[in-house]
């Protein structure tokens, strides 16, 4: 029998609510179309529109957690041993990490919704990634689990 213990931390990067309110709109604007030809048709259209996005919004969100001395953030995974020194970023200083501060090398996990972020710096000599730069919400909650889970 194995044991589960529960993440340090985790996080779904999902939309806020004006994202869920972009697909209500897009459902409205769909059945709008339709509504002429056949209301009927039209309000179906914007029903499943809408179902279809957020469908694809909640199942394209990645998930960043710290579980088990790895950190994942969207697909990727690395061990925290291969991990050094971890910032929390403000919105401002994450705009600037994107922008001018970015390293073409650098992993990204980005959502445009969760404004700041993490900037964690890779000590792995074989890995060609300078560091990995993680949208979060709680970036000092992701920069806490990340100290305590490696220490």
């Amino acid at each position: 029998m194995t044991s589960r213990t529960a993440p340090e931390f985790r996080e779904r990067l999902l939309p806020g609510p004006g994202g869920w309110l972009g697909t209500v709109g897009l459902g409205v604007i769909g059945g709008l179309v339709l509504w002429p030809l056949s209301p009927p048709l039209g309000t179906a259209t914007g029903v499943l529109l809408c179902a279809l996005a957020v469908f694809a919004l909640a199942t394209t969100s990645p998930v960043v957690q710290v579980s088990a001395g790895v950190l994942s953030a969207g697909r990727a995974n690395i061990p925290l041993s291969a991990l050094g020194t971890a910032a929390a970023l403000d919105a401002d200083e994450m705009r600037w990490e994107l922008g001018p501060g970015l390293d073409a090398r650098a992993y990204v996990c980005l959502r445009a919704w969760a404004r700041t972020g993490v900037r964690i710096a890779v000590v792995d000599d074989g890995d060609p990634v300078p560091y990995w730069l993680v949208s979060t919400r709680d970036p000092h909650a992701l920069v806490a689990a990340l100290a305590r889970d490696a220490g």
